[in-house]
Order: C-alpha cells, then structure tokens, then sequence
C-alpha cells in the first residue's frame, strides 16, 4: 500500500527564467496569453513572471498579468524577481500591481563579499530594510539565496548564518537554487536534508539549472530530500542550458515518487507548442513527454509486442498528456507497425498485399523519405495497382498572384467526383488565398464543411539552397479526427497544395458517409 502522497508546489518561471533564454523575448500580450495558460489551463501553483526594473515593455506586461490575475481571483499566484536596491524593486512592483517578490539575496560568501562588497550583516541589514518596506506596502516576500549551490559546498556557515539572521522574519518561502548547475543529486540531496533538519519549520523550494543535464535528477533529489516546491520552465526554457522542464517534473513526481501537484496533464502539450511558437526555439522531436516522436515506436517488434498485451508501454501513456501513440512507418518498420496503421485507417490486406506494401515502405525509408500515416493509401493503391484509393479529387489548375501592396489572389479549379468546380479568392498569403478559394467551393458550391488546418510547418534538408524541395506537413482537424498530409515540391505553395489536396481525397469517403445520412 502506497503512502499518502506528498503535496508539491510547482512555480513555472518560463516567464521570467525562461525568457533569459537567448534569443527569447517575449512582447506583453504573448506573456499575457502564457501567464493564463500556465494559471487557468495547467493550474501550476506560482508563476514568476519578470524581473523588476528590466524595461517599459515589462511594466506593460506585468501590469496586464495582474490585471486579468486579480480579476480572476489569481493574483496571490504572480510573482516578481526584485533584488536588494532600497526601495526601487519594491517600488516597481507595486506600480505594476503584484502583490509578491521574490527577493534575491547573497547564497554564498563569494557573491556576497565580491559582488556586493559587503559583509554578511551587512547584507542582512539591507534585506531587512526591504522586508519592512514590503510589509508596509503589503507585499509578501519570499527570498531567492542566490548561488545557494556553490554556498553550501565552499562556504555553508555563511548559509547557516544568514538563514539564522532570517528565518523567524515575514518571509514565506526561502528558495535554493542551484544557479550555476553544478550539483549532482547525491550532494543536493544531502545539502537538502541539512536546510530541512536545521529548519523543520520553513519552506523550501528548488530552483534547477541544466548544465550538466542532471536539472530532472537533481528535482527528485530535492523532493527526497524534503522540498516542498519545485521552479520549473515550459520547454526547459532558461539561463544557459535552462531550467527543468515542467512535463518532465510533473511525469517524474507523479511516477517515481507518488507526490501530488495540481498540474492539470492533458494540457502540457498544448502549452509546450504554444510556448514552442512564441520563443521561436523548437522542441527537439526525441524531448520526453512533449517531443514529437516520443510517443512512436518504429522498430515493428515493438508494434508486435503493444499488440501482445501492450508489452511496450510504460506509464506514459500519451492519452495521460492528450496525445495518442504512433508507428512510425520507414525502413524499420515491420509487419507489426503496417498492421497497426492499416487498422486505424479501416483497410484490411492479405499477408501477401501485407508483405508488399511492407516492402514498398522499406524501400522509401532507404532513400529518407517522411511516410505519413496518410500516405499508407496511397503507397498501398500504387503497389497492389487496384482502386483502394480512388482519387476523388483532382487540382485541375490554379493561378495565385502576389504584388507589393496588394493582397495575393488565387483561381482554383478541382474536380470533385467528375465535376469541375471553380472559384477565386484573396488571402493574407498565397496559400491562405488557396485555401480561401478552395473553401469557397466546398461551402458555396458544395454546402460541405471544409476542414481545419491546426498546424503547418516546411522544411528543406539541412543545408539546402534556394532550389532545395520543400516540404510541408500539415495537420488537419476534421469530423473529430486528426489527419497529416505531405507534400513535396521546389515550390512551398506548391507542397502545401498538394498536401491540401491528398487531404481532401482521405476525408471524401467521410463525405459521403455524412451525405448518406441526411
């Protein structure tokens, strides 16, 4: 029988930490829309969402944050990094309307002595002046030692020292990070225990930084050891190699060491690509829980073995995290993975067609093509040269136009089941005014829903010129299902066509599914 689990506070600081990512610069309202994500959606306890003093732009989106914050009843969970400067910090943050700093003090002798040229009473005596000036504003304090790593390995009496000189003030949480990501888990666990026995009564919280890639370990560590909250960042986002990744903590906790949080799951992928989009840093396809290849097996034996009693899978279930699981289709792929997607699609082989098309696959995944899920029909139709795929819908022609100062005009002409349809449309792109066109003959002409494009991204290989093919991938919601379609080309409208168009053969069936119930 497990133990009750422990209840482990989460404090996200994508906001603030992570946008000290290089190259990473949030605008106000971009912050705004991931300070509700994070809130509203996820239900992380904290999230610290600026330095104070930073810049005008901060003012604005801090302001706004706690604006929509207090007006949903949030703004106890924003908080603000400010520092030791007499009342300036605390002064910027109240103009914003936050209610909380986080205060960043000395947490090691070095830092105190060289970078403020201090002695410890000293410092002591200036973080106090700020904790009255806090308390006379009403804004609650908790306190950041900063370099609390390098304090407990070279200097730790001067960490005992100033925990003694603060620990029966106002302050609510006193936070340890590891800011230059030196520790492994074995000392942090170690230094952890002797702040938690020496001071039963405080909270702690652990601030990870990634260096030597051990930010994930050293969070465990830490909840071993007796902290009660945990700073993340979505994505990993953050100061040099960055800070632990929030799906990553949350799936940790939850499996390998029963703690509760109040992380809602099945909405961490959805901010991690929102996330993803407003930084502009892409998550690496193989990042646990999040990446985009994490939940597909590609060796075919391991399709065998998820049909034989799941005997591939762990407790990451990508239902857990509103994703699904995949079989990758290429030159590893097996009976096993072409089984598995032939099933989801509704198509039934013999095992000689099975073994064809198995053979096909290979062959495409030595020459490093992408196969989709959705090209299966096809290569399928091609090998085995019957109808399983019939094409329903043919792109006739199309014209798109652009101009400087103008907006881009597209004509499209599709057949559709034998009959030619027409239309033209302008768009905020060249293929947004395809799209436009081709949507106005499938509502206009045809009374059909026309499908929802949720995401689209092109590539070209590594190092490729301005002749490189390009190739758009774009996924498709529609009639509650999630569908991506390639397509390949020199010209990027082109290959985002011809995806379009692959997608509309796939959903016609569904079409006339629809029709024949009316």
């Amino acid at each position: 029988m497990k133990a009750n689990p422990v209840k482990i506070e989460i404090m996200d600081t994508t906001l603030r930490d992570g946008e000290q990512t290089s190259g990473v610069s949030f605008v106000p309202h971009e912050k705004l829309m991931i300070a509700r994500a994070l809130l509203q959606d996820l239900n992380v306890d904290r999230i610290e969402v600026a330095s104070a003093r930073v810049s005008e732009g901060e003012v604005d989106a801090v302001r706004s944050i706690c604006q929509w914050a207090r007006q949903t009843g949030r703004l106890h969970r924003v908080e603000v990094l400010g520092f030791v400067d007499g009342h300036a910090s605390l002064d910027w943050i109240h103009a914003c309307g936050c209610k909380n700093i986080n205060l960043l003090c000395k947490g090691s002798e070095n830092h105190c002595t060289n970078q403020l040229k201090k002695t410890l009473e000293q410092h002591v005596a200036d973080i106090r002046r700020s904790l009255d000036y806090a308390e006379e504003l009403g804004i609650a304090v908790n306190v950041y030692l900063e370099d609390w790593s390098n304090g407990m390995k070279h200097s730790p009496d001067y960490v005992f020292a100033l925990m003694d000189a603060l620990k029966d003030t106002k302050i609510r949480r006193f936070m340890l990070p590891d800011t230059l990501g030196i520790l492994n888990p074995l000392d942090l666990l170690g230094y952890i225990r002797k702040m938690v026995k020496r001071y039963p009564g405080l909270h702690f919280d652990f601030h990870a930084h990634n260096d030597y890639d051990l930010a994930i370990s050293n969070v465990l560590a830490a909840v071993l050891g007796g902290c009660r909250g945990i700073h993340t960042s979505v994505n990993g986002l953050g100061e040099r190699a960055g800070n632990a990744p929030l799906a990553s903590v949350q799936a940790i906790l939850k499996d390998q060491f029963n703690a509760q949080t109040d992380i809602d799951e099945s909405r961490l992928n959805e901010v991690s690509r929102m996330v993803e989009s407003y930084s502009g840093i892409p998550i690496p396809p193989n990042r646990p829980i999040t990446g985009e290849s994490v939940f597909t097996q590609v060796a075919g034996v391991h399709a065998d073995g998820d049909n034989k009693a799941n005997l591939y899978c762990n407790d990451l279930l990508p239902e857990r995290f509103g994703r699904k699981r995949e079989y990758a289709l290429g030159k590893n792929s097996g009976k096993a993975n072409i089984l598995k997607n032939l099933e989801e699609l509704g198509l039934e082989l013999s095992p000689e067609q099975t073994r064809k098309v198995t053979e096909r696959i290979i062959e495409l995944g030595d020459k490093k093509e992408l196969v989709t899920q959705e090209d299966l029909p096809y290569i399928v139709s091609d090998v085995l040269k019957h109808d399983t795929v019939e094409e329903h819908v043919r792109l006739l022609s199309y014209m798109v136009t652009t101009a400087y100062g103008l907006k881009p005009m597209a004509q499209v002409k599709l057949e559709i089941n034998g009959e030619a349809y027409e239309e033209n449309a302008s768009g905020d792109g060249q293929f947004d005014a395809f799209m436009r066109a081709a949507r106005h003959i499938y509502k206009n002409r045809l009374s059909r829903k026309f499908p929802w494009l949720a995401n689209y991204s092109v590539s070209i290989p590594p190092g490729g010129r301005t002749d490189a093919l390009v190739q758009a991938v774009i996924t498709w919601n529609w009639n509650g299902k999630v569908y991506r379609t390639r397509g390949l080309d020199a010209d990027q409208t082109e290959a985002a066509i011809k995806a379009t168009v692959k997608l509309l053969n796939l959903i016609e069936e569904d079409y006339k599914d629809l029709e024949s119930h009316v």
